[in-house]
């Protein structure tokens, strides 16, 4: 087999090449760039697990470019061209547009699944478009488009490799070119599926009809989700021999504190008072870990502090409002939100789709960017998303410590519904990473004197874990419940803008 560009470690080259194996079947040898047609019928399942810190991101790098200097075609859930029979097509996937744009600062054209299970319907004017820029088709002649509005559509399409994004460069809005959504019928080719550890059996059941050829990548110390009754992860659910372990932690990852910290949790012998020294020792020799007396306000806004217990998330929540004098009746620009869901009826499907095609998918994290047209609208920047500006109905409710109804400033009859995402649990920040991250240690100190175990490991541990694995930067360690002052007000400045924000709803917002 020809050797990669990067030089793998041993157990990254022996899953390589179990995964060449596993493609070679499907009809693509990735040794001699040879593709031949899809063949019906059989279906294959690989998993490759491994610890932060193992390769797994840079080995789904690797696989991917070498399946496109293959001949096979990166696809999203923005366009898809004429149906060859030739034609091999790959797609990767993550559960949320956090963990999907994780991986496209990295360079791989990641999507989530909500946008592959749910295609866009173009107007048969735009897809015109759309088909030349995938370089089926002559630059066509649109009554509504200049030359030089092309020339701004193929450009944009060179350096991000999305349709929707080169149209809206072109000056149209979604509403002009996509007319509905629907959920995919037919099956696709090949699938990647990154933080597959967020997976449960229903995921997985579904992603095995659309993709013939799947594999994923995912680590089995994180939580097990929270939906699945059994415990356990989809790892635990295939044959040993479907599922690859990378064990080595590589030189990249050697050095960061932040990963030697996580990995000795698996220590079975270390206890939280142990650990938290272990932090202490680390933060005096490393500014990338801080053992911190209060939680920075400031970061709030756009990391939301780690917790475990559902009720020190609300008295965060609570503390964060009250520090930037945040009205009862509304909400200020720049407050974070967390999708909880889309509260529509059954007759109003085709906005549920749209809602949750452009991101607004529960769990979504969110920055509110000030009221809609009309009332019970919002304004919002969907975090991770490529095209993050939307305008939509919302149904916003913010919970109030001692209180068992939460408090809503404003509502629609019908919308996308959120809390607010100043403080999140540490299940539902899985799949997300942000430079700098507040981890609540006294709700862990809470999980390690209960005594609990998840997945046969000490619940606390699985937590830290968990909590730590979600910092890229920097890890500050919370060691006591006070809160710092902002140094400023909320903003919005800082956030990038979409060219023409998609209003999105049950309703016209007239």
């Amino acid at each position: 087999m020809n050797a990669p560009v990067i030089q793998f470690s041993d157990d990254q080259a022996q899953a390589y090449d179990a995964v060449a194996v596993l493609l070679r079947d499907a009809g693509i040898d990735l040794e001699d760039g040879l593709c031949l047609p899809a063949k019906e019928g059989k279906s294959r399942i690989l998993a490759l697990t491994g610890k932060a810190g193992s390769g797994k991101t840079l080995l789904l790098s690797e696989l991917v470019k070498a399946l496109e200097a293959a001949g096979v075609e990166t696809v999203s859930g923005d366009w898809e061209g004429r149906r060859r029979r030739d034609r091999r097509t790959l797609a990767v996937l993550a559960p949320t547009n956090k963990a999907a744009s994780v991986l496209r600062n990295r360079g791989v054209p990641a999507t989530t699944i909500h946008r592959i299970l749910y295609t866009p319907v173009y107007d048969p004017e735009y897809e015109r478009i759309a088909e030349w820029l995938m370089g089926n088709g002559d630059k066509p002649e649109i009554e509504d488009l200049t030359p030089e509005a092309l020339d701004r559509a193929e450009a944009s399409y060179r350096v991000h490799s999305s349709v929707p994004a080169a149209l809206a460069a072109a000056g149209l809005r979604g509403s002009d070119f996509i007319t509905g959504w629907k959920r995919r019928e037919e099956a696709l080719d090949i699938g990647f599926v990154d933080e597959a550890s967020m997976l449960d059996e229903r995921q997985v059941e579904d992603l095995q009809e659309i993709f013939p050829t799947l594999l994923l990548f995912g680590d089995p110390a994180q939580l097990p989700p929270v939906k699945d009754t059994s415990g356990g992860m989809v790892f635990d659910r295939l044959k040993p021999s479907q599922v690859l372990e990378l064990s080595r932690i590589h030189r990249q990852a050697a050095d960061n504190p932040i990963l030697d910290l996580a990995h000795a949790l698996a220590d079975p012998d270390l206890g939280f008072d142990d650990f938290e020294r272990l932090v202490a020792e680390k933060a005096r020799a490393d500014d990338r870990v801080r053992l911190a007396e209060r939680v920075e306000v400031d970061l709030m806004a756009r990391s939301p502090v780690l917790v475990w217990r559902n009720a020190t998330r609300i008295r965060l929540i609570h503390a964060f409002r009250n520090v930037h004098g945040a009205p009862e009746d509304s909400l200020l620009e720049g407050e974070p939100l967390i999708c909880d869901g889309i509260e529509l009826p059954l007759k109003h499907r085709k906005k549920r789709l749209d809602l949750e095609a452009r991101g607004l998918i529960k769990g979504a994290q969110v920055i509110y960017l000030g009221p809609g047209r009309k009332l019970g609208f919002s304004k919002l920047h969907v975090v991770g998303a490529p095209e993050p500006q939307v305008s939509a109905a919302s149904i916003v409710k913010i919970e109030k410590p001692d209180a068992e109804e939460p408090f809503i400033p404003f509502a629609a009859r019908m919308g996308a519904t959120f809390l607010h995402g100043a403080a999140v649990t540490i299940h539902k920040a899985q799949g997300s990473q942000w430079e700098d991250v507040q981890v609540f240690a006294p709700d862990l100190f809470a999980a390690a004197r209960m005594g609990r175990s998840e997945a046969g490991q000490p619940l606390w541990k699985r937590l830290a874990y968990v909590a730590i694995t979600r910092a890229q930067a920097r890890l500050h360690w919370v060691v006591r419940n006070r809160l710092s002052r902002p140094t400023g007000p909320l903003r919005i400045d800082d956030l990038s803008s979409a060219p023409a924000p998609l209003t999105l709803s049950a309703e016209p917002e007239g």
